[in-house]
């Protein structure tokens, strides 16, 4: 097993960054959807706090995946795949990525413009609060989970889809 990708193999850094993306979204998001449905309290800030420490750590997870990305090639997709999967395939990695940033980056925002510091694990930040504006983040927040998890459904579905209507096993590829 290689470290790093190859044209035709991911390595076990991609496969780390993959796997260790979907454990954290796992837990992410069901815990944001139960986040919004508790009262002010003790136990409330304690899964804030959580889900806070969580959304940075997959922004940084996201970053370093990305820059990790850009030195290392992407294995190809096999060619008995026409060009319009290739095209999805490519487009929903793009969104896939862009959805999270939005979502962890419209966390922040949310939070530092409800007037509230943020721990971001190597430093503390805050600014003024601005209601308005953490209203809108937080819509921004809501919308780019929804637009997250269709985006993972339709990444769960090609892979089944592959392996069931043409026979391709994909997962293998990145375990």
């Amino acid at each position: 097993m290689k470290l790093l990708n190859t044209l035709t193999e991911y390595g076990v850094f991609s496969k780390i960054f993959h796997w260790l993306s979907a454990a954290v979204l796992i837990i992410q998001i069901p815990l944001g959807f139960y986040l919004v449905d508790m009262d002010f309290s003790e136990k409330r800030i304690t899964v804030e706090n959580i889900h806070v420490t969580l959304g940075l750590s997959i922004l940084y997870l996201t970053i370093l995946r990305l820059i990790y990305k850009i030195f290392n090639p992407t294995p190809r997709l096999q060619n008995s795949i026409f060009i319009g999967q290739k095209l999805i395939a490519k487009l929903n990695h793009i969104l896939l990525y862009l959805s999270i940033l939005t979502i962890t980056t419209s966390g922040a925002l949310k939070k530092l413009y409800n007037g509230e510091e943020l721990d971001m694990l190597f430093f503390n930040l805050e600014i003024k609060d601005n209601f308005e504006l953490a209203e809108i983040f937080y819509e921004i927040h809501i919308i780019g989970n929804y637009t997250l998890i269709g985006l993972i459904t339709l990444h769960i579905s090609a892979v089944i889809i592959h392996k069931v209507l043409f026979k391709e096993n994909l997962l293998k590829r990145i375990l």
